[in-house]
């Protein structure tokens, strides 16, 4: 990238991330890796994140925008429908109001980069005549099914004996698709949120992809004849991939606090045990687990013999945690109630289990 002597950097980025975790993650390593190459970037996020943590990067810039709910964030609005409208009417108006301060200034954006969850920001950065590039959190094969389930390609409810057939991907049985498609009907305002991805994605400059070609080439390729789609991923810390970025060794935006006081507890715990000892369970900060299933969950744990940490959101209802965890609390079972960064668990080995949206297609792509 080249670098304009006078403003000391090669173009100006603007990211503005879906504000969840998983969407705010991927999209700041790759802002991260822009300054790395020569841009300045500046990341977007929902006033209330900045009302409840104090975000910050040694080398992005934090700005901010209104997502309609400054006071309680998603949990302010009635529900995902009324959140994702709340989001677009305040969004636009507030990022509107972004651009223009930062054209009034000497480091006006040159490029916005918008998770693809939003699409009406393309719309305002035309408006600006800033380019817009679409940011797809999720892998290429996953994309590619919305994708045709979008433009009518692939009839819903899935009717089709299967397997189904689409171009650059192996045959797919309904259950290999993303449990939008599979179980039809499910979340529907989420699923009009992953189809309405590609409304206007084919006027964006750029659409970029959190995947690397040599794990996805052949929907890489075919993806790459309906739209301009470049892979930037994986999206993770320098640390874990090439060190090439200085200091870059954490995401350094968790938008759930963790309890230091567990936490000494945690680190105190996994030191009685020997190396490589603890399986560690985590279900992320979206999906909710049925008690039944956490129920079997913990006793095949308990029946394998190996001690285990598992982790629980702190919104989680008392009664639906498995008694067994609770016996056995502090000698084969740690049990953590709230956010845990599993980095300091120095995890070597995962297996990934997911019951919605993408996982299953990501298990076995």
């Amino acid at each position: 990238m080249m670098v304009d002597e006078g403003k000391g950097y090669g173009a100006h980025i603007l990211a503005v991330p879906y504000p969840s975790q998983g969407h705010v993650n991927p999209m700041l390593q790759f802002c991260k890796r822009l300054v790395f190459k020569g841009a300045k970037a500046t990341f977007a996020i929902t006033n209330f994140v900045s009302k409840t943590m104090t975000p910050k990067s040694d080398t992005v810039s934090i700005d901010t925008i209104s997502d309609g709910c400054d006071d309680g964030g998603f949990m302010q609005a009635e529900n995902v429908a009324d959140y994702l409208t709340r989001m677009e009417v305040a969004g636009s108006k507030s990022l509107q109001q972004l651009i223009r301060k930062y054209q009034d200034s000497n480091n006006p954006f040159d490029c916005i980069v918008y998770d693809a969850f939003l699409p009406w920001v393309l719309d305002v950065a035309e408006k600006y005549a800033v380019k817009g590039a679409a940011f797809f959190t999720q892998a290429c094969a996953v994309n590619y099914v919305y994708y045709y389930a979008h433009h009518g390609l692939l009839t819903l409810p899935v009717s089709t004996p299967p397997p189904v057939e689409l171009p650059g991907l192996p045959p797919l049985d309904l259950s290999d698709m993303p449990s939008f498609i599979y179980v039809h009907g499910s979340y529907p305002a989420y699923f009009e949120m992953v189809l309405s991805q590609f409304s206007n994605v084919e006027k964006a400059d750029f659409v970029l992809v959190n995947t690397f070609y040599k794990l996805e080439e052949k929907v890489v390729d075919s993806m790459t004849k309906v739209c301009p789609l470049l892979t930037i991923g994986p999206t993770l810390p320098s640390l874990y991939l090439d060190n090439r970025v200085e200091n870059d060794h954490n995401y350094d935006i968790n938008l759930f606090q963790s309890d230091d006081s567990q936490l000494s507890t945690i680190i105190n715990w996994l030191n009685t045990k020997p190396p490589a000892s603890i399986v560690y369970i985590a279900f992320g900060s979206m999906d909710n687990l049925p008690k039944r299933q956490m129920e079997e969950i913990a006793w095949g744990l308990k029946n394998t013999n190996f001690d285990f940490l598992w982790t629980v959101r702190a919104s989680a209802k008392e009664e639906k945690i498995p008694k067994i965890l609770w016996k056995h609390r502090a000698t084969r079972v740690c049990l953590y109630i709230g956010a845990l960064n599993w980095r300091c668990c120095r995890i070597r080995q995962s297996v990934a289990f997911s019951r919605m949206v993408d996982g299953t297609r990501r298990l076995r792509h």
